[in-house]
């Protein structure tokens, strides 16, 4: 399988060393498990992993990875002792003594040894984490949103275009049949032209309060400091690193981006194939509706669906629309659609398909469902709609230039400011 230079270099050594240890033991037969017989992996075909701040969401999907053999874990990265401490153990169960661990992530992506990384800290490491593994020569599972300005959206897919590393966000729903379904049924033409497309969405306020300042920990049991990373500095406070820093406007992107993160983009994929952003953006009391240049709306709300699940979409067109959800079932508007049934087993939240999507893009080299291309793009889209709230009132897009048009007060809101001495 095609591979860089140097991970062809190291793997082919391990290889060549695992080969050459079992004929000085037994020239005449070489183990299964070195040539990867009988569902074993050989060396050389293996990924090598490590993980970025695993815990909740991200500890599900490292599970995921671990059921798949390909995958070796090799070390972990987090600011919180208790969280590494936990990743080690729960690794080394399965793969045996010797994960590393790394309270600093700077300290652990140059390591020859890594080949992806699994990221899984709190949004607003996400865009910095994937940026520095990149650079590092890894490729990259983030978990979503990828990021939390317009400014990171761009830099992020630039970075994957230089570098050319794999990438993968969580946006797990673009690998499960039934949102692939509804889909292709959008590209097919089966819903004539399409005049909307609806995203569920989550109220978009986040709160500019904080909790009150609590002493310290010592900084091998949590770096707050490193914790906090390009946020602006803020009093340590337990509930914070306990998970409890979404809401706040610092460390969250609010509810559009929240879910948006799935299902704009399912809806940005399945109504222009990822081609187009829209040009107006309207606030709304619970969201906001987006308009594209041909005409089509992408209506953001957080009501109003059908019982088909959480992170519904529903696309609507001249003929007919469908709508469906993290149940796994699609509702159509007439029989002559109904009769496209199929069913779907894989619920909207599981990551077993995206994560084979990923190891298939690592060893082929071929982008990834959800690469840093496509999410830049839905992700520049949710971002611009909340600014629209925020500001509660319309503006008008600039796609090529990824600017508001004749607004500075929304153009300043595409970025937030990075604390010294984070730079994207």
């Amino acid at each position: 399988m095609p591979h860089t230079r140097s991970m062809m270099t190291r793997r082919q050594l391990l290889a060549d060393a695992a080969k050459a240890g079992a004929v000085l033991a037994a020239p005449l037969v070489i183990p299964g498990r070195v040539l990867g017989a009988d569902g074993a992996v050989s060396p050389s075909e293996r990924i090598t992993l490590a993980g970025i701040g695993i815990g909740g969401r991200g500890g599900y999907v490292l599970g995921c990875m671990m059921d798949e053999p390909v995958f070796q874990f090799v070390a972990i990265s987090d600011p919180q002792k208790t969280r590494r401490e936990d990743v080690k153990a729960r690794t080394e169960k399965k793969y045996g003594p010797g994960v590393a661990m790394f309270r600093d992530f700077r300290e652990m992506l140059p390591r020859q040894d890594i080949d992806a990384v699994l990221i899984a800290t709190g949004d607003r490491w996400h865009t910095m984490a994937s940026i520095c593994a990149a650079k590092a020569g890894k490729d990259v599972y983030c978990e979503k949103p990828s990021t939390m300005t317009i400014a990171e959206s761009q830099a992020l897919a630039d970075t994957y275009r230089r570098y050319g590393r794999i990438y993968q966000a969580g946006t797990q729903r673009r690998s499960i049949s039934n949102f692939q379904f509804a889909a292709d049924l959008c590209h097919s033409g089966k819903l004539g032209k399409l005049t909307a497309v609806h995203a569920n969405t989550l109220h978009p306020a986040v709160s500019h309060d904080w909790l009150p300042a609590e002493p310290e920990p010592p900084k091998d049991q949590c770096d707050w400091d490193l914790w906090l990373g390009p946020c602006p500095w803020r009093p340590y406070h337990r509930q914070y690193v306990a998970g409890g820093w979404r809401g706040f406007f610092d460390f969250h992107g609010g509810g559009i981006l929240e879910w948006g993160a799935h299902t704009v983009d399912l809806c940005n994929w399945a109504g222009t194939n990822d081609q187009k952003m829209p040009i107006r953006y309207e606030p709304t009391p619970s969201g906001c509706i987006a308009t594209y240049d041909n005409g089509l709306k992408l209506i953001m709300r957080d009501q109003g669906w059908m019982g088909l699940g959480t992170c519904s979409a529903r696309y609507e067109g001249e003929d007919g629309w469908v709508e469906t959800g993290d149940s796994g079932r699609p509702e159509f508007s007439s029989g002559q659609l109904r009769a496209e049934q199929k069913q779907f087993t894989e619920a909207g939240t599981s990551a077993v398909s995206h994560v084979k999507n990923f190891i298939e893009s690592v060893k082929t080299r071929k982008l990834a469902h959800s690469n840093a291309a496509v999410v830049a793009r839905s992700h520049i889209i949710c971002h611009a709609a909340y600014i629209a709230w925020q500001l509660g009132r319309p503006l008008t897009f600039d796609p090529v230039k990824v600017e508001f048009v004749g607004d500075a007060d929304a153009n300043r809101m595409r970025s937030r400011a990075l604390r010294d001495p984070w730079r994207i």
